[in-house]
């Protein structure tokens, strides 16, 4: 499974999951966005395999992506994760950081893990290169594409031009030709990097436009089995009521995924994004402080309800948001790449990609 077959289908509501194995690892890279450590929080297996034990061929996610903290500190997990997923029909994928690379060879179990997903992630960047040299990086790829694997890299910079990028991109396509494809997103205030690092607010516009939210198209699960519309850490640790989808001890793929996609609240998130939607539909105001923070922070009060409620389930708007998915299912991987990582390199999602 080739990364642009991931990305392609990214913004389609309900065609994949994430899910957080563990919030422990083993590296304390200065910009973690989970803010992981090896006293992070783990979770028993059973909620894990009792959720994805809910997929069947009628009822499943076309893909699941496993990570963590460190997803390959359970690798008998995704073993039987990756499984019993593949046999309801859905493809698996494992971001990883590779802590295991100062090993001489990857070490037997993690190894029998890697082989049993069908898609294999790096996630690196300038500060994850202290705890895991480049060369390290490269060689457990090269390795792992011995297997047979599809393999892809995500790095993070500081902007299009921060240099470690341009390093990056030119090391491994120095290394592995044009046969791994490369994701680059950069750099947000989230995790320990919210200590650190700021972006610049842009100003208030005098006309919010309608600015998509992608990454609610998919559930998550989190660490302990609680599922959210989102992946940013600050909606894990608060859990704001609209964007609770329901948790893994008592609910299914098919409740999760239908939740989803009737939520006139997501919906709306999802094809104008929160900025918009609070502008359009509460008198509250779009908070100042960010996208994230206003889909976040936004109060679903009766009367945005009833005003929200009413313009999504027009018919139109119903017609709309199909014909918004079947563009954004044409424009690929790279359309994908674009909107959520950078213009400059979202080209090289699709290296590798045969035909």
């Amino acid at each position: 499974m080739h990364l642009s077959d991931i990305l392609k289908i990214r913004s389609q509501p309900g065609a994949g999951i994430s899910i957080g194995l563990t919030r422990k690892c083993p590296l304390s890279c200065a910009h973690c966005s989970t803010n992981s450590s090896l006293q992070s929080e783990e979770y028993p297996e059973d909620r894990f395999v009792r959720f994805v034990g809910t997929f069947s061929p009628q009822h499943h996610p076309e893909i699941m992506a496993l990570s963590g903290g460190e997803a390959l500190l359970r690798p008998k997990l995704i073993m039987k994760l990756a499984k019993m997923a593949r046999r309801a029909g859905t493809s698996s994928s494992v971001l990883s950081g590779l802590f295991f690379a100062r090993h001489p060879t990857i070490p037997a179990n993690i190894e029998r893990a890697i082989r049993s997903v069908d898609h294999f992630s790096v996630s690196t960047d300038a500060y994850h290169e202290q705890e895991i040299h480049r060369d390290l990086v490269l060689k457990t790829l090269d390795t792992v594409l011995s297997y047979g694997t599809d393999v892809s890299v995500h790095l993070v910079g500081a902007n299009e031009d921060d240099p470690f990028i341009a390093d990056a991109t030119a090391d491994i396509q120095q290394r592995f030709g044009d046969d791994v494809p490369i994701l680059v997103n950069l750099l947000e205030p989230f995790g320990r990097a919210r200590k650190w690092f700021s972006k610049a607010v842009p100003e208030e516009q005098e006309q919010i436009k309608a600015s998509p939210c992608h990454m609610a198209a998919w559930p998550v699960m989190s660490y302990d089995g609680t599922i959210v519309a989102c992946g940013n850490d600050d909606v894990i640790e608060k859990l704001p009521d609209h964007l609770v989808l329901g948790h893994a001890m008592t609910d299914s793929w098919q409740t999760i995924s239908e939740r989803s996609a009737s939520s006139c609240t997501l919906r709306a998130i999802r094809l104008y994004g929160p900025e918009f939607t609070v502008n359009r539909f509460s008198s509250q105001k779009p908070d100042c402080t960010g996208y994230c923070d206003t889909c976040i922070n936004m109060q679903p009060t009766r009367d945005f309800g009833k005003n929200l409620n009413k313009h999504m389930t027009s018919p139109s708007i119903r017609l709309l948001e199909d014909t918004v998915a079947v563009l954004r299912l044409e424009a690929g991987a790279e359309a994908f790449a674009r909107s959520e990582g950078t213009a400059k390199f979202s080209d090289l999602v699709s290296l590798g990609r045969d035909g």
